[in-house]
């Protein structure tokens, strides 16, 4: 069968959902025997987000070739269970520096180089790249940003003329928009959504399916009207109405049939009746836990949520193999410090500190680590988190009191966090550090190695700074253990203290391999044992 192509754009508002729709329907078409990517065009210059604040874009996720990403790729592996690469994520930065590049060497000969074609022939042959490896049945591709965005505008071009030159038999589009509800009027309003479909058509494209969010459930008639008036058949205007977890969404769509007009359009006419047992079961456990439990998760971003994307998903996926609810807690670590640590940390669980950048809120999480240590609290870090674990047992068990990393005390004299020697003559920022998947060999007779069951994995990192191997005699004498190492590189990646019920803290970023069907072994682990705790 020929790669077919579906594009998702939005309309009205941004944070509609777009990336859940995507990976919903992904899902879905993945459910009846098909093999599915999915792939984001965001429209921002940056090349990469590497070098954005989380504040500005939320978490950065890195696929395991080391490609620094819209969080949204995140969805798409939770969703699909599969593993994405530098293919997956196109920006306008990266697009721009292409061309650019191919101009520079001549390879236009000696033509002006313009928006259409240049830019636009560029981004069809990366939506393109991924069908062209004959491994998927469909390819679907979100859209950033808002229809009538000026930056999204060569993204809409590039979509048309892929239409044009394919059909649409094998390349349509969904549009999602926005039906708000008028409470004075105690009505819902069509016209965002008419007004949005108008952007499109006077881009050239009319949309295939329109996919309609909102709080309450659409009339018949309500369809009818936005079917007639945006040119599209009735029964491919789709409800999309607000659900208690996004893990709902791809049942909801399946009950409003999306999946099938989708086959239908494309004359897909062999696949599957949809095999969702496993999800639904996955959906049960989360919504009849037999248990619950209190987690602190202790960062410097926790005014936006979504800087932890991965991490609170983590929690819904072990969570749910646990059959435990799971309460996060989220606490600004410029908060805590070592009179109050008690007052905001008692009660709870579990404790985490996740990842980050920049001195802000170091001392509060290093106090954090130290609640948990010494009052035997279930503890977990991440990278930054275990970086913080390692300057606390330095300076609180080994006496080392100025212990510190040189990324926020390059003057120290003990150096227990150090830049790693990879890193030293980089000047430039972005996706310069330590990216994607690399090798960890655990130790037997370990909590590591009890939880993940085997001698050697792989984990995603994204970091500069590591654990500073002149001190780890000192440490393991004193009841730390390295207990995972990089084979290559003898790097540390694991610490654990065997003596407490559970403290593990890992240099890599184990939320970004969480998936709905196969919840990361640390995470489940980690739920478990502060259940455990709390009994």
């Amino acid at each position: 069968m020929r790669t077919k192509y579906i594009f998702v754009t939005g309309g009205v508002t941004s944070s509609l959902g777009k990336g859940i729709i995507a990976s919903s329907l992904g899902k879905l078409l993945q459910s009846r025997g098909l093999s599915v990517t999915i792939q984001k065009l965001d429209p921002y210059i940056n090349v990469d987000p590497d070098t954005l604040n989380p504040y500005e874009h939320g978490e950065c996720y890195v696929t395991v070739d080391g490609a620094v990403t819209d969080l949204d790729l995140g969805h798409y592996e939770r969703f699909l269970g599969e593993e994405l690469t530098q293919a997956n994520n196109v920006t306008t930065g990266r697009i721009y520096q292409s061309v650019i590049n191919k101009e520079r060497k001549g390879d236009f000969l000696g033509k002006t180089v313009q928006v259409i074609p240049h830019i636009t022939d560029e981004i069809k042959h990366h939506v393109k790249i991924l069908g062209n490896t004959k491994k998927y049945d469909v390819v679907i591709t979100e859209i950033g940003g808002t229809v009538g965005d000026i930056e999204s505008l060569p993204y809409i071009e590039a979509m048309r003329q892929l239409r044009w030159e394919m059909g649409t038999k094998n390349c349509l589009c969904i549009h999602l928009t926005y039906v708000p509800y008028i409470a004075a009027a105690h009505e819902l309003k069509t016209k965002p959504t008419q007004h949005s479909v108008k952007f499109l058509l006077q881009s050239g494209v009319q949309p295939d399916i329109l996919v309609l969010r909102t709080e309450h459930t659409l009339s018949d008639n309500v369809k009818k009207k936005v079917a007639l008036f945006c040119n599209v058949d009735k029964d491919a205007v789709v409800e999309c109405i607000d659900a208690p977890t996004i893990y709902e969404v791809p049942l909801l769509m399946h009950e409003e049939g999306l999946d099938n007009i989708v086959l239908q359009k494309l004359g897909i006419s062999d696949a599957d009746e949809p095999d969702l047992d496993q999800w639904k079961d996955f959906l049960s456990k989360y919504k009849n836990p037999t248990t619950n439990v209190n987690i602190a998760v202790v960062g410097k971003y926790v005014e936006l949520p979504d800087a932890y994307k991965s991490i609170l998903e983590s929690f819904i996926h072990a969570g749910a193999a646990n059959e435990c609810k799971v309460k996060v807690s989220l606490i600004q670590a410029e908060h805590v410090n070592h009179e109050n640590a008690k007052e905001k940390l008692d009660g709870f669980d579990g404790i985490l500190v996740p990842g980050g950048f920049g001195d802000r809120g170091i001392e509060g999480k290093i106090e954090a680590v130290r609640f948990a240590r010494e009052n035997d609290i279930p503890f977990f870090g991440i990278c930054l988190g275990m970086q913080c674990a390692v300057i606390e047992f330095a300076r609180n068990v080994l006496g080392y009191s100025d212990a510190h990393s040189t990324e926020f005390a390059p003057t120290t004299t003990h150096k227990v966090v150090d830049l790693m020697e990879s890193q030293k003559h980089i000047t430039g920022m972005g996706g310069t550090m330590r990216l994607g998947a690399y090798p960890c060999q655990i130790k037997n007779n370990t909590l590591a190695f009890q939880i993940y069951g085997r001698e050697i994995i792989q984990e995603r990192h994204r970091h500069r700074y590591e654990f500073n191997n002149d001190f780890l005699k000192e440490f393991e004498e004193n009841g730390m253990l390295a207990s995972g190492l990089n084979p290559d590189s003898n790097l540390v990646e694991i610490v654990e203290i065997p003596s407490k019920k559970f403290f593990i803290a890992v240099q890599f970023h184990p939320e970004l391999q969480s998936s709905v069907l196969k919840p990361h072994p640390l995470f489940k682990a980690f739920i478990k044992a502060a259940n455990d705790f709390k009994k």
